[in-house]
């Protein structure tokens, strides 16, 4: 595997993305008053999630639909299996669904004999490529275009040549594939009905040749009415990618003559936040990525140095709710400057958060780095040793990164003046 090593070069691709949700928010006098709204939408559903979610049901199998509950990744892997030796399918093919990659689906299945196809070409080119996606919306952007050529064995790094090549390859799986899975980023309870969306049209074309749509769903994703789905839609592309909506918006209510949806509901780990001041605001969350694309850590360290399958702001939150221990780490990988908060189209207190679960990862783990802590302490909180340690700073740059998190990675160039020599400068020059 190919480790992240362009910290600078990731830096400017993200920045360049979160400026493109910039510019679309300010195009909308009622940006921030759209945020208002769909904060207090979702503060409502997850208050009377039981009712919204019996609604949903009851509503959905009136359409057709089949539902089914899944406590944990477990149960949601050992239901698609069992759609699957029901059908007598052999290949699948998968659209973009972060669910399915929390619940480990892919590995699940391949161990037990099933070719699984990721067709969004984000995902393809990580699962070509045997990697984990490093962000929720761009799967393979710790990827330069020539190492993508590289995945699919060409010379040629032309995005729009690598994008024929894929789309080449991926007809065939979606011609020869049994079941189609996907995500789903809206549940409308008074419908019934869910929603996907997509840029690449994948999702569509999965589902349309498939007799079989299996979908996996959090139970987070629902909303209450029809009549919210715009507020929604209208936060999520700007958020996530600068667009004023997603290319494709596709509603599913009911199967088509002679076809099956499957609907599985998966909680994982969802309702343990419910009820809890701090952190419940976490399943606000739409899945749009403005947060990393925001963070300046995640951006020069790349989605894959988190713990927990979703990385960012969010990922820390979300890891932490599942296993403080296992993925509390994490949260310390913020500067808690607050500009995911800031960005958060649902207006979560992400930065606040991380605070919080710091201050639960040190109640239950007593680490050996607490002496280095004490001693960064000291550091910072003396102006002169500070002083003198950004001093010798740019002398070590190597020897500093010599670790396993280093290798691989280039070494920061430090400024030839620190801040305070400059500024001390401006003052003798004036």
């Amino acid at each position: 595997m190919k480790l992240f090593s362009d910290a600078n070069w990731h830096n400017q691709a993200l920045w360049f993305v979160r400026q493109k949700r910039d510019s679309a928010s300010k195009s909308l006098d009622e940006w921030e008053a759209l945020r208002e709204v769909a904060s207090n939408i979702k503060a409502h559903t997850m208050s009377y999630l039981d009712r919204y979610l019996q609604e949903f049901e009851k509503r959905a199998i009136a359409n057709g639909i089949k539902v089914h509950w899944a406590l944990d990744d477990k149960e949601h892997n050992q239901i698609v299996e069992k759609i699957l030796k029901s059908k007598g399918a052999k290949k699948v093919v998968k659209s973009k669904s972060m669910l399915t990659e929390e619940c480990g689906l892919n590995p699940f299945l391949e161990e037990r004999g099933y070719e699984i196809v990721d067709t969004d070409l984000g995902e393809r080119i990580v699962q070509l490529n045997k990697q984990k996606p490093s962000h929720i919306v761009l799967p393979a952007i710790h990827l330069k275009k020539e190492e993508v050529a590289g995945v699919f064995n060409e010379q040629s790094s032309d995005p729009t040549y690598l994008t024929q090549v894929a789309r080449g390859q991926l007809r065939e799986h979606f011609l020869s594939a049994d079941v189609a899975i996907t995500g789903v980023n809206f549940a409308i309870a008074s419908e019934g009905a869910f929603v996907v969306c997509t840029n690449e049209g994948n999702a569509d074309i999965a589902t349309s040749l498939c007799q079989t749509h299996i979908a996996s769903m959090g139970i987070e994703k629902l909303i209450p009415k029809l009549e919210h789905l715009g507020v929604f839609t209208r936060l999520l592309a700007r958020s996530a990618t600068g667009q004023a909506i997603t290319t494709y918006t596709s509603h599913f209510k009911r199967p088509s003559k002679g076809k099956e949806i499957h609907l599985i509901i998966v909680d994982n780990g969802r309702s343990n936040l419910l009820g809890q001041e701090k952190f419940e605001e976490a399943l606000k969350c739409i899945r749009c990525g403005a947060c990393m694309n925001s963070c300046p850590v995640f951006r020069r360290v790349g989605g894959h140095e988190y713990s927990y399958v979703i990385p960012g702001p969010i990922g820390a939150n979300l890891g932490a709710s599942r296993d403080v221990v296992k993925y509390g780490k994490d949260v310390f990988a913020s500067t808690l400057c607050g500009s995911c908060t800031n960005v958060c189209p649902v207006k979560i207190n992400l930065h606040e958060q991380l605070l919080a679960y710091r201050g639960e990862y040190k109640a239950v783990v007593k680490e050996s780095k607490d002496k280095f802590y004490k001693f960064a302490y000291k550091i910072l909180s003396n102006p002169k040793l500070y002083q003198l340690s950004i001093k010798l700073a740019k002398y070590m740059p190597y020897s500093f990164y010599k670790n396993a998190w280093g290798k691989g990675r280039k070494a920061p160039k430090f400024a030839k003046r620190s801040f305070r020599e400059i500024w001390e400068g401006l003052i003798i020059d004036n």
